[in-house]
């Protein structure tokens, strides 16, 4: 019986967290269990620096004005530090998993990471487009806050990568008070569904010798398009990737327009661009490497659905240049990404949405720490806060959209600390 108690009490001691006790542990889990009593709880692996995460799925109404019309599964991923230490909310624009934002890092903070409504592991088939909005999604994220709001009483911040970020900023719009301070990464707020800005950007930018390269490359990929196109069925073959939605050829056509405004984002490199004379293997592996043929694949087709449909509907996007190829197209006749929306499914663009979003960020967002790359395609939409917000723009000249805090001189990056201390020490209202 003696051995039997030590064997119980060592699995106590082996299964209690290392940052904390199995008491601390349960209350968590209690107070999570009261604020989402019909959430999925589960406890999963923490993050570095975190004593307790948990997997919450939640029962997230369909429409947040008529609760009644039904739930679909919504995933969120709390990473636990401190009670009285500030949260940071994650706001992905696309699908999520456990992943310990660079905010989190640097403020050493509590963090909830909350996947998109309608992507990942949060989408609900058949998928009910209707329920795709930026305001239902905003309003996921407000009933999430306020409930951990009880628990994390410290200081807000929020922040999101790309989509992530411009999803931060409409909800900065929209509810103001629900977070203390909003750190956008690389965040577009786009005026139509063809925003010129971009093309003008991937005409404008860098050096005319590297504009010239890269239409001179994606000129030779299509003057020797059969050759690289088996280079794509056979890279496809070994990937075991599926190309029914959107054809090899038509894929190998969008691709290419699809070249200058990834080369760009991406923070491509001139001298890496292969030469007119280069194989086919180089010239579909390069294209490959910078855009990336797999957007176009069956499966990822699928998953981008739902973003296709919201940057038509609400969020606005970017047109193909086709100037430079016109020529040699075969397939593509349209500069619209709409060949890439759902199906059978009516999209309406409302160009008044993110309009009124920038009017409010632009002149009323105080406490916002933006970060953009200066050579990435998005950075030509990004916001312009007026000089009297309370607000930081940092901006790496020659950086991309992987830009992070990380990749600033330190002068820069002691700047951006400053602002961040000095907001989070401001009394809370």
């Amino acid at each position: 019986m003696k051995k039997i108690q030590r064997l119980l009490l060592l699995a106590v001691i082996v299964l209690s967290p290392y940052y904390g006790s199995a008491q601390t542990t349960s209350i968590l889990l209690q107070k999570l269990t009261e604020l989402f009593p019909n959430a999925e709880i589960t406890a999963i692996e923490n993050l570095e620096g975190y004593s307790e995460s948990y997997q919450l799925v939640l029962n997230e109404p369909l429409d947040h004005k008529n609760p009644q019309n039904g739930t679909f599964k919504h995933y969120m991923y709390l990473s636990h530090l401190d009670f009285s230490r500030p949260m940071v909310i994650e706001t992905h624009g696309y699908s999520t998993g456990n992943n310990k934002s660079e905010v989190s890092k640097l403020l050493n903070t509590n963090q909830i990471a909350v996947e998109y409504r309608f992507y990942g592991k949060s989408r609900p088939e058949p998928l009910p487009w209707e329920y795709l909005t930026n305001d239902q999604a905003i309003a996921d994220y407000h009933d999430i806050v306020m409930k951990l709001k009880q628990l994390y009483t410290s200081k807000w911040i929020s922040t999101g990568i790309s989509k992530g970020g411009e999803t931060a900023l409409i909800y900065k719009s929209k509810y103001p008070n629900d977070v203390d301070v909003a750190m956008p990464y690389v965040a577009p707020l786009i005026d139509s569904t063809e925003d010129p800005r971009t093309i003008n950007h991937t005409r404008t930018i860098g050096t005319a010798e590297c504009r010239d390269k890269i239409t001179a490359f994606q000129r030779a990929v299509l003057k020797n398009r059969e050759a690289v196109l088996q280079e794509f069925q056979q890279y496809a073959t070994t990937k075991k990737m599926s190309f029914t939605e959107v054809p090899y050829a038509e894929a190998l056509e969008y691709a290419v327009l699809e070249f200058p405004f990834s080369f760009w984002q991406w923070g491509g490199h001139c001298n890496e661009i292969p030469p007119v004379t280069a194989s086919p293997k180089e010239l579909f592996d390069y294209l490959n490497d910078i855009v990336g043929v797999r957007t176009y694949n069956d499966k990822t087709y699928f998953n981008d659905l739902p973003s296709y449909y919201q940057h038509l509907s609400e969020l606005g996007y970017y047109g193909f240049d086709l100037s430079p190829v016109a020529d040699l197209l075969q397939i593509v006749k349209s500069t619209s990404n709409d060949r890439f929306a759902p199906k059978g499914v009516v999209i309406k663009y409302n160009p008044q949405y993110i309009k009124e979003v920038r009017q409010y960020i632009e002149n009323k967002g105080d406490k916002i720490l933006y970060i953009y790359g200066g050579y990435d395609t998005w950075f030509s939409c990004s916001p312009t806060p007026d000089p009297k917000l309370d607000g930081l723009k940092m901006v790496l000249p020659t950086g991309s959209h992987k830009t992070r805090v990380k990749d600033f001189p330190e002068k820069d990056k002691a700047l951006i600390m400053q602002t961040l201390s000095r907001w989070l020490a401001e009394k809370k209202n």
